[in-house]
């Protein structure tokens, strides 16, 4: 049981219309449940048995982002330097008659931070996100649906999943006239993003390069026009998502796109 306290700042959320299309890149195939593999899980105590901090996807407010109860920190073999942020995982309790609960029972959980290293402790011991292991540190309430919560750490299978969001991708626009930034959140699909795009009404289309977790930036003004964003995930999965913005957006607000 690990104590994992961060601060976090809530932003107002302005919905909007949008509209879509997607493309496939026919080469490449969506994320299916893969084989089970090895891990083990630890969880972090909250107030409310879920992750409400922002963690190092930037994410904000968990529970605003959708992700709060079935949240989890990755070690970094997982966590993949930020490219796994938004990732779904489905996990369960085994080999562990004492902790794990009968019948197996998974829970979804989405990749949300980074479980740092602490190479003072042993791998076995307080050191379970040590370079290479592979380890979730689960919100309480989710590690409660497949393990007994006095259980200090379990070990578990994990495989990837499709994730099934409610509602559409969300674009959370920060930054100033100079630096433009959105954050990307309520992700479906495969969950991580590998690209991101965004098109002002007097613009083209303009990369946005990776800053940190799921915030994309560009040295672009784009106040006064209403935005679209173009999005691919891990599989060549493009969404493209028009006018998801309208010409008087705000930085600090978020708006609503179409889902995948």
């Amino acid at each position: 049981m690990v104590d994992n306290f961060r601060a976090f700042v809530a932003e107002e959320a302005i919905w909007g219309p949008a509209t879509a299309t997607h493309s496939r890149d026919r080469n490449t195939s969506a994320v299916t449940e893969g084989e089970w593999k090895s891990a083990t899980a630890t969880y972090t105590k909250e107030m409310d048995g879920s992750i409400i901090n922002e963690g190092a996807c930037g994410y904000g407010d968990l529970h605003r982002a959708s992700y709060g109860k079935y949240s989890a920190s990755l070690s970094t073999m997982l966590f993949n330097r930020g490219i796994t942020c938004g990732a779904c995982f489905e996990l369960r309790c085994v080999d562990h008659i004492r902790w794990c609960l009968p019948g197996s029972p998974t829970v979804i959980l989405t990749a949300t931070d980074f479980c740092p290293p602490n190479y003072g402790l042993s791998a076995d011991y307080g050191g379970w996100c040590n370079f290479p292991q592979e380890h979730f540190e689960m919100s309480e309430a989710a590690f409660a649906e497949i393990a007994e919560r006095m259980a200090d750490i379990v070990p578990v299978q994990y495989r990837r999943v499709k994730c099934d969001r409610n509602g559409g991708l969300r674009f959370t626009i920060t930054g100033n006239s100079h630096f433009y930034q959105a954050l990307v959140t309520n992700v479906g699909s495969e969950g991580e993003l590998m690209a991101v795009k965004v098109k002002g009404s007097k613009t083209g289309w303009i990369p946005m390069a990776r800053n940190w977790g799921q915030n994309w930036q560009c040295n672009v003004n784009l106040k006064g026009q209403p935005l679209s964003f173009e999005v691919t995930t891990s599989e060549k999965i493009t969404l493209t998502a028009y006018n998801v913005a309208p010409a008087n957006w705000q930085f600090g607000q978020s708006y609503e796109g179409k889902q995948f």
